[in-house]
């Protein structure tokens, strides 16, 4: 497979799910794959895994919460390689809960992973990438950012909010050779239904009733969906376009939703999200 950007890639959150398929589909592509996790097997670094393709997949320890983690991570990747072709941005959890019923605290700390972490990655490689003259930036955004779930809101706006700072990112680095790329996933059958963190409040909630329907109905949906190596596949299409596009959402079901918010009135689609969720 012809590599457009060079073969040096770092994948945050490939423990599990999502990154974890993205960083196994790329090796064995032949890339260089550097997968990040706070805890890579009890070690600092994990041993690398060879493959018969001429990649490797080797994890290592990265706390997107942390710029020293963060900066250790790039150091890492760049004083092995030389450079960084690929940062994917996996990393991120769900926080449930009514708006009512989330604090500032625990609003913040799914900001802090969802949105500030990807911030300290980028801030961290763009200035790589810019003197290398190339480059390209995957985040892993979701379809709730683009139609927001109710008792998932602060996830939702977490994904809203890179999907804005993408778009920007995407035009500032334009004229550096880097690319920046947003992907949407809807419902995927992964370990994220399990990690869904709850509100403390959520417990005994006035919302309680109708909060457990709507989690009920998302749990549903994840463990129905296809799995992670769909959105993997998407990647390596990603990876091999020189002018790939602004967003790709994965699914012709999720690509139809995202239509509809699109040309549907905005009342329409609250109608029809909240009879899902409500």
């Amino acid at each position: 497979m012809k590599k457009v950007y060079g073969d040096a890639v770092l994948v945050t959150g490939a423990s599990s799910g999502i990154g974890a398929a993205i960083a196994r589909t790329l090796s064995g592509q032949g890339y260089k794959v550097y997968g990040t996790s706070r805890n890579p097997g009890g070690q600092e670094e994990a041993q690398p895994r060879l493959n018969a393709a001429g990649g490797f997949l080797q994890m290592i320890r990265l706390d997107v919460c942390s710029d020293e983690s963060v900066d250790r991570a790039i150091e890492y990747v760049v004083d092995r390689e030389g450079r960084l072709d690929i940062l994917i941005n996996c990393a991120g959890f769900a926080l449930a809960g009514a708006v009512e019923d989330t604090t500032h605290e625990e609003a913040f700390t799914e900001f802090n992973t969802n949105f500030f972490g990807v911030h300290r990655l980028c801030r961290r490689a763009a200035p790589i990438m810019r003197n290398q003259g190339s480059g390209l930036i995957i985040n892993i955004g979701s379809l709730a950012g683009l139609i927001t779930v109710p008792f998932q809101t602060f996830y939702s706006a977490s994904k809203y909010a890179l999907e804005a700072m993408s778009e920007g990112l995407r035009m500032e680095l334009k004229p550096f050779g880097i690319k920046v790329v947003l992907v949407d996933p809807g419902d995927t059958s992964t370990g994220f239904t399990a990690n869904r963190v709850f509100t403390r409040a959520s417990a005994d909630s006035v919302y309680k009733p109708v909060f457990e329907r709507s989690v009920g109905r998302m749990i549903q949906d994840e463990q129905g969906g296809p799995p992670p190596d769909t959105i993997s596949r998407a990647i390596l299409k990603i990876a091999a376009s020189r002018n790939p596009p602004v967003r790709v959402v994965v699914g012709a079901s999720n690509q139809a939703l995202a239509l509809l918010k699109r040309f549907l009135p905005d009342r329409v689609v609250e109608f029809l999200v909240a009879k899902l969720y409500t």
